[in-house]
């Protein structure tokens, strides 16, 4: 893979779908979020963000190749290489995972803060780039995870210096990278329906369901099952995601796409 700047290498569908049942998670799964080496910032986000059964229903396994998209690198709006760090140990020694941050968005707080990272868990390489120089090798991941994050396809910002990306070939690099049969597991936070996609993200960081579908289906990656473990129905989808109000108990769907074989 041509690595861009190394770093120590619903609202309810209209169509109905299969809905996950919590099963058992994979001892690996299990076992990675339980390790004692977990930052206990991280650990004080498992309630509300139920790893372990998050990637039981994605189906993450053991020896995959996963990708993990906006990872995550400094503090203010996640914690670093959440799910990066719990992949990285639950693929074991013949899996690996990629974390990628947008070169924006990475300091030299968060370098070291990933630094950390990768020395606890050396499966685990971040990539930095802007989205549009984004470049993977073909057909190389078993496993993709956008976890909170797809919304930011339509976020621009001047303060972050996060300037405005095409969702459509962000997720044609990502159906590239992604194997036959490979899957790409999404959890976001729901907004209502009807607005104007860019509005809703710029003011409240949320995603309609339909649309977050859509794009993908676009993209030609297929839906083939959602999960309401993190729906909340108390959640009326007005408040930012981030507002202390809601934070860690919004309303989010999981969706689990497959590319086809």
């Amino acid at each position: 893979m041509r690595i861009l700047k190394p770093l120590l290498l619903p609202l309810m569908l209209a169509v109905p779908l299969p809905m996950a049942t919590v099963q058992a998670a994979p001892a690996e799964v299990r076992a990675a979020v339980a390790d004692p080496g977990r930052p206990v910032e991280a650990v004080a986000l498992d309630e509300s963000r139920k790893p372990v059964e998050v990637l039981k229903f994605l189906g993450l396994e053991q020896g995959d190749r996963a990708l993990d998209l906006f990872t995550g690198t400094s503090v203010p709006f996640t914690h670093v290489g959440y799910y990066a760090e719990i992949m990285g140990r639950a693929v074991g020694p013949k899996g690996a995972v990629v974390a990628w941050e947008p070169a924006n968005l990475l300091d030299d707080a968060g370098k070291k803060n990933f630094a950390d990272l990768v020395a606890r868990v050396p499966s685990v390489h971040l990539i930095s780039s802007t989205a549009a120089d984004l470049t993977l090798d073909p057909a190389s991941f078993d496993f993709v995870l956008m976890h909170l994050v797809y919304h930011d396809t339509y976020w621009e910002n001047e303060q972050f210096q996060f300037p405005r990306m095409d969702p459509h070939a962000f997720l044609a690099r990502i159906f590239a990278a992604t194997k036959p049969g490979g899957i790409v597991g999404v959890v976001d936070h729901v907004a209502a329906p009807g607005g104007d996609t860019r509005a809703v993200v710029r003011k409240l960081h949320r995603i309609e369901p339909a649309k977050l579908r859509a794009d993908f289906e676009r993209a030609g990656f297929k839906l083939e099952a959602e999960s309401d473990l993190l729906r909340n129905p108390a959640d009326d989808h007005s408040k930012l995601s981030l507002d202390p109000a809601v934070r860690g108990k919004t309303d989010r769907i999981i969706y689990r796409f497959r590319k086809p074989r």
